[in-house]
């Protein structure tokens, strides 16, 4: 049997950690930053965990 490939766009979105969760980076952190507040942008650095039911699709994707 040939082996699943990876989502190539899921694979540069989204990580697995060692638990299982899948992370993902938010929304709005990419341009037109001069005018969003400091406060806006630290609150929209790092990642969060995505949704149970997101994550299901995702794992498929993701292999």
């Amino acid at each position: 049997m040939p082996k699943n490939k990876t989502h190539s766009g899921a694979r540069k979105r989204f990580r697995v950690t060692g638990s299982g969760k899948i992370m993902r980076r938010r929304a709005n952190k990419n341009h037109l930053l001069e005018h969003k507040s400091s406060k806006r942008t630290r609150r929209l650095s790092g990642e969060v965990e995505m949704s149970r039911p997101d994550a299901n699709k995702l794992k498929t994707l993701l292999g």
